[in-house]
Parts: structure tokens; sequence; C-alpha cells
């Protein structure tokens, strides 16, 4: 008898810990350790920012790639059961697309009301901008800017006939510049707008952003859409070649005048996942990304403008100019991009 009360004693105290370990762990997760984080963007820079993150506050981040829409719906399969605790991606459209399929919740943060513009959030706080890139005019600097073009809508006048490289409607980068002329001027101008903008296109729309500007030092086009990212990689790029094309072209910043509603900006951005097992480790995640050194990050490290007033510039992106940004909400041209897109295709953009 002795005998087993004494292996009782030894049994039971490692037998309550079997069972408890399991809620021990959830609570040393829900306390800091580890969030999921599910990134549609690709770039160096950013794991940079994760482990500066880690050393900073100790938790870890369990980084998960891919393309944003399989990263959406890979987070509607897994349900209650998904690990992710953060969705980051690029592109306001796809942040809406994850919004209305119900993956995210809404947060409260003061930090990040602070310091995120508003129209560069969502309203409810279901995602916030952490970075954003304009999506500009670019031109031949030895012909010099084109006369006649300073709003987005100009891109329609006849007098630019045969003169446009740009992209496929379909690319959300597309979708939300045109739910931007949407929501500024309605269906019936926007659908005129896309007509004229095809008819202006110098070839059928291909390829990626970078190809639309690299036409034109080849003679194929005088005009491209492109995101100003694009050309700032480019301008400091390791390869001559391709600083030799970044020297031949110029930036237009669009709808500048007074009174006119400023050039239209996308946005990175990242919300907490509707299911995640640490929300306040996801908070204080999407918090860093706004702080003076991230946001030095995104600017220096990977050419894309601050969402956060007075953070640094990269010098190629400083040497494009200042523009005034349009002050639309990022989720407005989001929610008119599937409505974009049908005026688009039917105006023969493909």
């Amino acid at each position: 008898m002795p005998l087993r009360r004494s292996l009782l004693r030894t049994l039971l105290p490692a037998a309550t810990l079997l069972l408890a370990a399991p809620a021990i762990a959830q609570a040393q997760q829900q306390q800091g350790g580890e969030i999921a984080l599910y990134s549609s963007r690709h770039y160096d820079t950013d794991r940079e920012l994760y482990e500066a993150f880690t050393r900073e506050t100790g938790i870890r981040v369990r980084l998960i790639e891919g393309d944003a829409d399989q990263l959406i719906q890979r987070i509607r399969t897994e349900g209650a059961n998904s690990p992710a605790d953060v969705l980051i991606t690029v592109d306001a459209a796809r942040l809406a697309r994850a919004k209305e399929a119900g993956i995210l919740q809404p947060i409260r943060s003061q930090v990040l009301e602070s310091r995120v513009p508003a129209n560069l959030r969502d309203p409810e706080g279901h995602w916030f901008g952490v970075s954003k890139r304009a999506r500009v005019v670019m031109y031949d600097r030895q012909a010099g800017p084109p006369a006649g073009l300073t709003r987005v809508e100009d891109l329609a006048d006849p007098r630019f006939r045969g003169q446009i490289c740009v992209r496929s409607a379909s690319h959300p980068y597309n979708t939300s510049l045109a739910g931007s002329v949407l929501a500024a001027n309605g269906p019936e101008a926007t659908e005129a707008w896309a007509r004229g903008v095809v008819a202006n296109m110098a070839r059928p729309p291909q390829g990626g952003d970078r190809d639309q500007f690299r036409a034109i030092p080849a003679g194929q086009c005088k005009l491209a859409i492109s995101n100003t990212y694009y050309l700032g990689g480019m301008a400091t790029s390791p390869r001559a070649e391709d600083r030799a094309v970044a020297e031949r072209i110029g930036v237009l910043f669009l709808n500048q005048g007074p009174g006119d509603r400023g050039q239209h900006v996308n946005i990175s951005g990242a919300g907490v996942v509707r299911t995640s097992r640490n929300p306040e480790g996801a908070r204080r995640f999407i918090e860093y990304l706004t702080s003076p050194r991230a946001q030095e990050i995104f600017a220096v490290g990977n050419m894309e403008y601050p969402v956060v007033a007075d953070a640094p510039v990269h010098p190629a992106l400083a040497a494009f100019g200042n523009f005034r940004e349009d002050q639309l909400n990022a989720g407005q041209y989001a929610a008119n991009a599937a409505e974009a897109l049908r005026i688009m295709q039917r105006a023969g953009w493909r």
C-alpha cells in the first residue's frame, strides 16, 4: 500500500501536466509566442521586417507565402482550424475581397487609427494600409512630357491615339484604377473613358508593369500606365541596362490641378484573420508595420511610399517629384472593382 501511494504521488502530477499541456501551449501562444502570417508579398525586405518585429517583441513570425486569391481561399477552406493570424497582400481590391469573404475581423487600435490616414484603411477596421504605390503615366524623357495630359481622364483623348501601353484589364492594379474613375465620374463616363483608352492603345494589353515602360525606349509606345514601385526598382538595379531604361522614363502625376481629386494610389495592407488564435499578437504585428522603422524599410528598402506622414522616401522615388493623392477611401475603389472590370471588358479592354 505505501508503495502504491508513492507511485500515485509520482504519476498524478505527470498525468495532470500531460492533460494540461494543450491548454498551457494555447495560453503561451495567446500571450505572445508566435503568429502565422499568410502573405502574398515576396520581398527580401519583408523578412527583415519580420525579424525586427521578433527581436522587438519576442513574437515569432511563421510565414506562409502564396498568391493572394489562393491564400484567401485557403483561409476560407481551413475555416475554424486555420492557423492564420494575419493576412497581408497587395491591392485594396484583394483586401476588400478578404473582408467580403468573412475571413477578417475588425480591430480597434488607437495606434493604427492615428498613424494610417482614413483613406488608406477600412472604415470598420478590417484592414489597414501599410505601404502605397502611385499608378502613374510614364513617358520618354527625350521626347518630353506629353502636352494636354494632366488627368487620368485625358488618356481617352484622341490626340494620344496609338500611344498607350498597359497590362490587362483584369489585373487588380487596373481594376482599382478604373474603380477610382468610376467613383469620380459614374458608369457612363467611365465606359466612354475605357473605350477611349482602348482606342489609344499601341498594342493589345500584355505583360507586367515593367514591360509597359520598357516598351517606350523600344519604340513600341509613347506612354505607359505603371506603378512607381517598378520604375524605382529599375532605377536602382545592379544591371546597367535596367538603369539605362529607367533614365529614359519620366513620371507624370495626374489630377493635380486646383480642385482636382489627386493622383490615384493603391496599397499593401494587412488584417487580422477572424479565427486568429493570437489576435493580440496579430494586432501588435500590424501596428509594428506602421512604426517608423518598418515604414523606413518599406520605403527605402522596397521602393514603396510610406503610409505614415513624415516617413522617409527613397531618393529614387523622391526624384519623381511630389504629388497630392486622391483622398477616396481605398475600400471604395476596391468595392467598384468588379463593376469596373465589366465596364472595361465591354469597352474591349482585355
